[in-house]
């Protein structure tokens, strides 16, 4: 012990100092720092790539990779504003999709649509260059992160400042100028291949064009509903009706990406009109060609295979009698699109009174050979008529949220 003391004060002049801290040194408290990672990089847009999921494990935000992960309620991504600039972001919304940013909740869709509102009147002008945390959340299915952009190169317009908690004004999105070349263009031929059908087949079209037969009341066959429904006249005249049919819809920018199954299945951008026009046209014919099947198995299921030609023809000389209306209606729509923006629910009106029209028709026919008084008619009609026109109604014509 005394050789360690006498070691110790025979050092050198502040040796004694560095053996004093080396001795103290397992006394003092240990502290190291604890990693924490950066948030990740905020871009003045939406990227497709920079989606983020919650990591319920970690309790962290994790990137989403669409081929790896399985779909989820809510998706995150950072982003940032720049000043003087808006953010508008679009997106196609579910009923029930609600959009939060930084944990603050700013809209909550009431009904299916497409929707654009600007994100930066929800931030003070102090902490637009912060980023921020946009959140997508679907309660009852899965966002469409497709259809999710956002614009900002606009000019910011100037505006009133809305109320404290106050929801933004959303507006349905409506049909971009530059489509409408294309769209008169695509109607051009469809006018053409009407003149070429009428005089290809004079005498068949003037007998689907007889308006007295249509709206007669003689009990008789008439001359159409005796004839086969599958010929090239009839085939042509679908074909033409359902091109002339998806320029109008795709004029009226129904929206089919809001609906999660189709967004799924067909992938198909809005800027692309031509490949639109083509989608809905695919869509129109196979629904008509399907609706024989339809009128087939039904009619054997309520045993009434008699009434499936006379269904199915009435149904068809309708569907193309009220169907030549609809180059005219999508013409009156571009020419006065611009001007008079309530032509847009004329169009739409047009739209539901060839589907009502239709089914009316069918029934009214059918009573004709048989009492809509029996129940299994009425079942009958209800499960081939009425149930479609439902269905399309809701996808055609009630898009638009109230």
């Amino acid at each position: 012990m005394l050789t360690t003391v006498a070691y110790f004060f025979s050092c050198r002049r502040g040796g004694w100092l560095v053996g004093l801290l080396l001795w103290l040194l397992p006394l003092l408290p240990v502290s190291a720092a604890e990693y924490q990672p950066l948030p990740p990089t905020a871009t003045t847009g939406l990227a497709a790539d920079d989606w983020l999921l919650h990591d319920a494990t970690g309790n962290r935000l994790i990137l989403y990779l669409p081929g790896y992960h399985a779909p989820a309620h809510a998706y995150y991504q950072w982003v940032r504003f720049s000043p003087q600039q808006p953010f508008l972001l679009s997106f196609s919304a579910a009923p029930g999709l609600s959009i939060f940013l930084d944990n603050q909740l700013v809209y909550t869709a009431a009904a299916a649509g497409r929707f654009s509102f600007d994100l930066t009147q929800f931030v003070a002008p102090a902490r637009l260059t912060q980023p921020h945390l946009l959140a997508v959340w679907q309660p009852d299915g899965y966002p469409v992160l497709r259809s999710f952009s956002a614009e900002t190169t606009a000019p910011l317009r100037p505006t009133t400042t809305a109320a404290a908690g106050q929801p933004p004004r959303l507006q349905l999105r409506l049909p971009p100028g530059q489509g409408t070349n294309v769209l008169l263009l695509l109607l051009l031929v469809v006018g053409v291949l009407y003149g070429v059908m009428r005089s290809a087949y004079p005498t068949g079209l003037g007998r689907i064009l007889e308006v007295n037969e249509l709206f007669g009341s003689a009990a008789d066959p008439q001359s159409f509903l005796t004839r086969p429904a599958f010929t090239w006249l009839n085939m042509g005249l679908v074909l033409l009706f359902s091109l002339s049919l998806a320029l109008l819809l795709t004029a009226l920018h129904t929206d089919f990406s809001s609906l999660p199954l189709l967004q799924r299945v067909f992938d198909v951008p809005e800027s692309a009109i031509v490949a639109r026009v083509f989608l809905y046209t695919g869509l129109i014919l196979s629904f008509i060609v399907g609706k024989y099947v339809l009128v087939e198995l039904l009619s054997y299921i309520f045993d009434l295979r008699l009434l499936v030609n006379l269904h199915y023809r009435e149904f068809l000389r309708t569907t193309l009698l009220l169907g030549l209306l609809v180059p005219l209606v999508l013409l009156l729509y571009l020419a006065l699109n611009a001007r008079w923006p309530a032509i847009v629910e004329v169009a739409n009106g047009c739209v539901l009174l060839l589907l009502t029209a239709t089914v009316l028709r069918v029934a009214r026919t059918l009573h004709q050979r048989a009492s809509l008084l029996n129940l299994h008619l009425f079942a009958y009609l209800c499960a081939t008529e009425v149930l479609p026109l439902a269905v399309l109604l809701k996808l055609i014509v009630f898009t638009y949220p109230a």
